[in-house]
């Protein structure tokens, strides 16, 4: 969440950029100053009254020693009717702290200057695009129907068992996801993360910390009993480990790469773009986190965004790279770009990776820090995150786009992986 310094020292910036989210925070932004007025008035009172009550402690026993009793008495009275007064002072403080953090968390975090202003995803700015879409021909099947053919992922079987949204992969459809998340993996590790195989599971601190929770707990799976919550991305937890430290210079760049199964109840999602592998309630993805001082996050989203440009462009896919709207980006970012991937049989875009930077705003809800060496001050560090690469689009792209009359063919740097140049 934004601090309170800077909401109060740029009060009128912060309401102007957020109109860039298509947000109206005049009214909220408001009130967090008005509350916080009314909060720091509280401290200065009790801080007033807790001065004079200690002053006064220290003259009882002097007054008692000279003699002073009806004095003394006086004062000993006074002091305990200070006592009660801070105490209902630090009541009155602790529910306008309870009115700021409620208020605060509402606010989505400011958006950076390059994001352009839109609705929707019809007003996302085009970065680039890189490689050639195949011609497939009329005779060109979808994913669904191509794993139906080779046996290699069966949706209805996972309705069986679980539910829609959760597909069985099968033989050398298993082995082919498997391979992906290996290679996604390797590149990621090689590239200078640090793997981690984190808990599918979160409590609610850790959904806090990184946004998911008050704002999206109607997208996650709730296991009510423990009162956990299935994560609906590797950055949840892995963000989490540094919940609460305070780094220093010499811990900087911190690079971390995870796999898991991803878990999003996805509410209200129905139609033929859902259809198959478009759109999952269970699936993996490889994902990448970093964490940075704040003059070199920037530089580190463009490096995470080539590093994902990399990915796509080794398993040669047709792909293209958006910068986010106001309008589309999520409620805890400041930049965003999306990476989509050509699927050749549906005739459509597909996105496989949001690479995201969100400043300060997620280190402020983990109380992640580090301690500058030159003022030797504790300052907010930077998040980002991406992912790299979420598998079901990618594994539909893949099947359509390499689709041909020998079977589909397994692209070139997944061969060491999966043992097999073709699936038939």
């Amino acid at each position: 969440m934004l601090t309170l310094n800077i909401i109060r020292e740029n009060t009128q910036e912060v309401i102007d950029r957020l109109k860039v989210k298509n947000f109206d925070a005049t009214h909220i932004v408001n009130d967090v100053i008005e509350t916080d007025k009314r909060r720091r008035e509280i401290q200065q009172q009790s801080d007033a009254l807790l001065a004079e009550m200690n002053a006064l402690s220290k003259q009882i026993g002097m007054l008692f020693k000279g003699g002073k009793q009806e004095e003394a008495n006086a004062a000993k009275t006074r002091t305990g009717e200070l006592k009660e007064n801070i105490k209902n002072l630090a009541v009155k403080s602790s529910e306008e702290i309870e009115k700021l953090n409620n208020l605060l968390v509402q606010i989505p975090n400011i958006p950076h200057k390059n994001v352009p202003a839109g609705n929707g995803a019809d007003d996302n700015e085009l970065i680039r695009e890189g490689g050639t879409a195949p011609d497939l021909g009329k005779e060109a099947q979808a994913h669904w129907d191509l794993a139906a053919k080779y046996d290699i992922i069966d949706f209805e079987l996972g309705n069986k068992v679980t539910g829609a949204g959760f597909p069985v992969y099968k033989g050398k459809g298993a082995r082919f996801q498997r391979s992906l998340i290996n290679f996604f993996l390797d590149k990621n590790q090689e590239a200078g993360y640090q793997e981690y195989l984190p808990p599918l599971m979160v409590n609610e601190d850790s959904g806090f910390g990184t946004g998911q929770l008050p704002d999206k707990e109607g997208q996650m799976y709730h296991v009510t009993a423990d009162n956990l919550y299935l994560i609906p991305t590797a950055e949840v937890p892995v963000t989490n480990i540094f919940r609460d430290v305070i780094l220093s210079d010499s811990d900087f760049p911190v690079k971390c790469t995870a796999y898991t199964p991803c878990f999003r109840r996805e509410a209200g999602s129905y139609g033929k773009d859902v259809r198959g592998l478009n759109r999952l309630h269970q699936f993996d993805k490889v994902e990448i986190v970093q964490i940075q001082k704040p003059e070199s996050s920037y530089e580190a989203l463009e490096e995470m965004v080539i590093h994902v440009e990399n990915l796509v462009q080794e398993l040669g896919l047709p792909y293209r790279i958006l910068r986010l709207c106001g309008g589309d980006m999520s409620f805890t970012s400041a930049l965003t770009y999306d990476f989509e991937v050509y699927s050749a049989a549906q005739k459509r875009w597909l996105e496989v990776s949001s690479v995201s930077n969100f400043e300060s705003y997620q280190a402020n809800r983990l109380k992640l820090r580090y301690k500058d060496t030159e003022t030797k001050k504790t300052k907010l560090a930077h998040t980002l995150n991406g992912s790299s690469l979420a598998l079901p689009r990618i594994v539909a792209a893949l099947l359509e786009n390499n689709q041909t009359a020998e079977g589909i063919m397994v692209p070139e740097v997944l061969r060491p992986y999966t043992g097999f140049d073709f699936i038939h």
